[in-house]
Parts: C-alpha cells; structure tokens; sequence
C-alpha cells in the first residue's frame, strides 16, 4: 500500500515565534469565518499573525489580534484590519480549548494560517504553556550546539 500523499497547503502567515514562547502540546486544525475580502487579502499572502491569540466569546472561540490587511481594491465594502474572527471548530473540540485554558494555564496559540488544497482559508491552532526566561535561555543553547555540531560535522568529512 502506498504512503499518502502530504496534503498540499499554501501558507499565508506563520507565527515562528511561538514555538519559542511556548511549549506547544497539542495542535489542531480549525477554520475561520472570513468576509469576501478578508479572503481576497489573505491570497495575497500579507497576513500576520504574531501578536495573536485565541480566547472565549460567550460560547465561541474567537481569533484576537490578527492583522488581515485591507484588501485595495474593495475601496468602501472593507473589513477592519484586527476584527476578531470566530474559529469554526465542533462544540467538544471549543469546550476542551476553553476549559484547558480556564482551569489548567494553558494558552491557545495561531500557529499557521494557509489554505488546505480546496481553497479553504485554516488555521493551526497551539494547545501550549508560557516558557519561562531560563527555558528559553536553554532552548536558545541547544539550538545553538546543535548548529555548530552540524557544522563541525560537514567540515570533518
């Protein structure tokens, strides 16, 4: 039997500085309620994503902080910018997010946007805790041996 194929993904905005901040456990895939020209600005690939992060509305999981720029050419009929946008997940999938951050110190952190391979705008989502500064300190460090590891290796031989 054949391996299955990687699914095709266009990514539009990675937050590479989450995994730095934060232990990531555990990582979902949801979707998230755009307008038209929210999309047409995201295939644009000008999004970021690096101060953001997602937190309960009422019975909702809502998407705060991301900037999704203003698409040009829709003059009048834009959105705003930093709008919050709710994250389409199943009810039992919303109710462990919100209860991990409730009650166990968790945060839920955006680590990717992209669209998966039918033009659907996703969202990866980070199930993760703060580092502390001397984690970071050691994280930082072992990054750094092993680059010169790396490096001493190929110049061996």
């Amino acid at each position: 039997m054949a391996p299955k194929p990687e699914p095709s993904r266009r990514v539009v905005a990675d937050n590479r500085a989450a995994r730095f901040h934060y232990t990531i456990e555990d990582t979902l895939e949801a979707g998230i309620a755009l307008t038209g020209t929210e999309v047409k600005s995201l295939r644009g690939g000008k999004a970021t994503i690096g101060e953001a992060y997602a937190g309960p509305s009422g019975t909702d999981l809502m998407l705060f902080n991301a900037y999704i720029p203003e698409y040009l050419e829709a003059n009048r009929f834009n959105h705003e910018p930093k709008r919050p946008r709710r994250l389409l997940l199943h009810r039992r999938q919303i109710n462990k997010l919100i209860g991990a951050t409730q009650r166990q110190g968790y945060t839920v952190v955006p680590l990717k946007i992209y669209f998966n391979d039918k033009g659907r705008a996703k969202i990866e989502l980070g199930l993760g805790k703060g580092k502390q500064a001397h984690d970071k300190r050691e994280a930082a460090k072992e990054r750094d041996w092993q680059r010169d590891r790396a490096r001493l290796l190929r110049d061996r031989g």
